[in-house]
């Protein structure tokens, strides 16, 4: 085969290579060996799947998003900008050809389902249906969430699938990323019968990717004068800032001062920024006053403005669409915009509570939720590695051997000499976890 992430080479016997892949699927679900003609795509994702304790057997995806928190997800969400793009160029397609019309997340939840009446009826027994989660790590193999978790466009054709019960579909997909910052926003995808086995399909939504992005620079043009500012800052200790058209890596100070500014669109003095950001307040007025000056290089007079210090543009940060979603309720769409603590190794007093803040917050949501795909996403991210009593509702969810092995060594390390694990549980730290990094 010419190219690895086609499913099927040119003339091959669609049923023949079903039955080859079948056994090789039982084979790798009853002893973990891969063998040929199991594609390398297929079989380390087939390795992630059993990593993440995905059933073979499994029935289908969690809903995560329903009702109110899927239209309000939906409507902020930056693909919602090129749905009718995605109609148009594909809509007519699916509904011919018996397809599904499917668009997914940056984690793998489905937003959008469309296309053929009886294909969306067949789909929706195993719950392919608009605010599932359709990652890897929740079903297994599968176009939409391998394409997103490699972050290229692959198919996945009937036996490849690592669940058996989404062995009789095949589809395609494609991820699509932000133009103006390369992050991936979600993919795009085409579900039906084995007919999309073929080197077209794959080309097909790998076009359709790219001209949506195509679509989302033009609908967001480069900003001018300062009228936008857009701020990442979770789970960076450098904030990335697009503002005037450029992208810019902010140092780590820097990156306070724009994340404090954010904050306070009203501004701040020079006294309340120096109280926000310096342990020591000692330090002089010029040394902020410096900081200032080079930031205003970097950002441009017409973003950064003095007397009080504010940034004169409207601002997007990633914090404010984490609480936002909190506030709606949308626990799941909170979670999959939290990247990680905010600014990790911040010192800066302000930008400390603010961290712990909102980490405590999502953690208080998750828990109250207790969805064990989303309290697992928690702790086996570097932020929840410690965190005892997430561990211990994930246990209670979810009892498999890994769980259970890792509070045992959890509540060896961390619970106080003398204490159950019980009461430590019941006495956590602000953020539940021994580190700060919160």
């Amino acid at each position: 085969m010419t190219d690895p992430w086609v499913a099927l080479e040119p003339g091959a016997d669609p049923a023949e290579r079903v039955r080859v892949l079948r056994r090789a699927h039982e084979r790798f679900t009853a002893a973990g060996t891969v063998v040929r003609p199991v594609r390398p795509v297929v079989a380390d994702s087939w390795r992630r799947s059993a990593r993440a304790r995905v059933s073979p057997e499994g029935a289908g995806a969690a809903v995560e998003l329903a009702d109110g928190a899927l239209g309000a997800y939906r409507a902020e969400h930056p693909l919602a900008r090129v749905m009718p793009l995605f109609r148009e160029l594909m809509g007519t397609f699916a509904t011919d050809g018996q397809h599904l019309l499917a668009v997914c997340d940056a984690q793998g939840r489905l937003l959008w389902v469309e296309g053929h009446a009886m294909a969306r009826q067949r789909a929706g027994r195993m719950n392919f249906v608009p605010g599932a989660r359709w990652a890897e790590s929740a079903v297994g193999t599968n176009a939409p969430g391998t394409a997103v978790a490699v972050g290229r466009p692959v198919q996945v054709f009937a036996a490849e699938h690592f669940m058996r019960g989404v062995q009789p579909w095949t589809c395609a997909a494609a991820p699509v990323h932000d133009p103006r910052t390369g992050r991936l926003i979600g993919a795009v995808d085409i579900t039906g019968g084995d007919g999309l086995a073929h080197p077209h399909s794959l080309a097909f939504v790998q076009a359709v990717a790219r001209a949506a992005e195509s679509q989302l620079a033009l609908l967001a043009p480069p900003v001018r004068g300062g009228d936008t500012v857009e701020i990442s800052a979770l789970g960076r200790d450098e904030a990335l800032v697009v503002a005037g058209g450029r992208k810019v890596r902010l140092s780590r100070r820097h990156s306070e001062i724009v994340v404090l500014l954010a904050r306070h669109p009203e501004g701040l003095s020079g006294d309340e920024l120096s109280y926000a950001l310096y342990e020591d307040e000692s330090v002089p007025q010029v040394t902020l006053r410096a900081e200032m000056a080079r930031l205003r290089r970097v950002l441009g007079a017409e973003v950064l403005r003095s007397r009080p210090y504010r940034l004169a543009a409207r601002v997007e940060c990633d914090v404010d669409m984490v609480e936002r979603r909190l506030r709606a309720g949308a626990v799941a769409a909170a979670a999959a915009a939290y990247a990680g603590p905010l600014l990790p190794q911040s010192q800066a007093p302000a930008v400390v509570r603010l961290r712990r803040r909102i980490a405590d917050q999502l953690r208080a949501a998750l828990m109250d939720r207790a969805d064990p795909d989303l309290l697992a996403d928690w702790a086996y991210a570097p932020w929840g590695e410690e965190d005892l009593v997430v561990w211990r509702a994930l246990a209670a969810l979810c009892p498999t051997p890994p769980v259970l092995a890792r509070v045992r060594e959890l509540d060896t390390e961390l619970a106080p000499a003398g204490q159950s694990s019980k009461q430590a549980c019941e006495a956590p730290t602000a953020t539940g976890a021994r580190s700060s990094r919160n």
